[in-house]
């Protein structure tokens, strides 16, 4: 029996296993916000001691983390060295979730399975990838062959709020640095790029006043309601600019949330809004961001009485293929064509992830893991989100495979 039969067997033969692993990642909440996602955390390092290995807690100061908006965050490291010479290959999942919201017709955090599905907040993004890279790695390590390198498995919580405090805090702590990264992926295709995202919180001042006498006042709704219309003018000229990436369209730009006012008779004396520009790869944050904050304050020059403060929130840079992306890339294609008997592409995606924190290190990485043909078929982020059975079972077995092109 080849290596790859042997891997396919054991992952085959412990899939019961791995199923019910997943389900305990699920049921453990994460939302973040709030972000208390140290108990889930202390969880996965209780679980795989049953495999023999030590999980590294590394907990992100209590204060820096309040400051940073969420509660609590433990980042794990399970470390697996083997014969010096070879690569050390990491894995990154995270573990941290947006709330579920309404909708859902199977409890958010009961791994339920039903007609080949699990359901559960994070089922496709990304807490099926604690049990993909976990199995995979099991399986490579029951091969039995003399395995040289490192692999790393790093499970993170803080990728909704941008992964400073997840990969950012163990890559800036100089806890790891590895030679190749898979991070949590989310449908068949390999994703080797994907866009910088700018977001800002833009506080519209004004003057309350009176409603039967708003004269007294200074509408701070009135400026917010220019500085929208100076934005969404943009979007017709930002539909122009294409990016070279398969995958990768447009920027874009829209206001997700806006708080203001004290009451129906009263004039807005404050407004804030908050706002995110996706730019492409091939856009310049700096210039991005000079531009936006531009057009936020020309939109408003000389109004009687309104300022405008402009405090970015986020900055995350685009992920961009390194020297090394290409090893990765072959490697999967191969395996998942063995696996799928399909070719699948290397793609960029519109979306953002906390696997650019590598990339911006040197370090080639790529997002890869359990998930559907397409992303809308997971439901991810939304009501009712699923992952299929055989897509986890699939997907574990192109990662082991991989690992053992890497190791084996």
């Amino acid at each position: 029996m080849s290596n790859e039969e042997k891997l396919i067997k054991w992952i085959d033969d412990h899939f019961d296993e791995e199923v019910a692993f997943m389900q305990q990642v699920l049921r453990v909440p994460t939302d973040t916000p709030p972000g208390n996602n140290a108990p889930h955390a202390d969880m996965v390092a209780d679980a795989v001691k049953a495999y023999g290995w030590t999980a590294e807690k590394h907990v992100v100061p209590e204060q820096v983390v309040r400051d940073y908006g969420m509660e609590a965050i433990t980042n794990l490291i399970i470390r697996r060295p083997y014969a010096e010479s070879g690569p050390t290959v990491a894995l990154n999942a995270h573990g941290d979730v947006v709330p579920p919201g309404d909708g859902w017709t199977y409890p958010p955090y009961g791994g339920v399975i039903d007609n080949g599905y699990i359901y559960g907040r994070a089922a496709a993004v990304s807490k099926c990838d604690f049990a993909t890279y976990i199995f995979a790695v099991r399986a490579l390590e029951a091969l039995g062959v003399p395995l040289k390198g490192k692999l790393e498995l790093h499970f993170t919580y803080d990728e909704e709020f941008g992964g400073l405090l997840g990969p950012g805090w163990i890559l800036q702590q100089q806890l790891t640095k590895p030679d190749f990264v898979i991070a949590a992926g989310f449908s068949y295709a390999i994703v080797t790029a994907h866009n910088a995202c700018l977001q800002f919180e833009i506080t519209v001042n004004g003057k309350s006043g009176h409603g039967a006498m708003p004269e007294t006042g200074h509408d701070a709704l009135q400026a917010a309601t220019k500085i929208l219309n100076a934005l969404y003018s943009q979007l017709p000229e930002l539909k122009k600019v294409k990016s070279k990436v398969p995958g990768i369209d447009s920027p874009t730009m829209l206001v997700g949330r806006i708080d203001g006012g004290t009451n129906t008779n009263v004039v807005p004396g404050k407004v804030v809004m908050k706002m995110d520009r996706r730019m492409i790869p091939e856009e310049d944050p700096v210039a991005v961001e000079a531009q936006v904050r531009a057009l936020i304050e020309d939109a408003v020059r000389g109004e009687p009485g309104i300022t405008v403060d402009i405090r970015r929130i986020l900055l995350s840079h685009a992920l961009r293929p390194q020297p090394g992306t290409e090893k990765i890339v072959a490697s999967l294609q191969k395996n998942a064509k063995a696996i799928l008997g399909e070719d699948i592409p290397a793609v960029g995606t519109p979306l953002y992830a906390d696997a650019r924190l590598y990339g911006e290190q040197g370090i080639p990485a790529v997002l890869y893991g359990a998930g559907p043909r397409s992303v809308p078929e997971s439901n991810a982020k939304k009501a009712d989100e699923r992952l299929a059975l055989e897509d986890l079972r699939k997907a574990t077995k192109i990662v082991a495979m991989t690992l053992a092109d890497f190791l084996a």
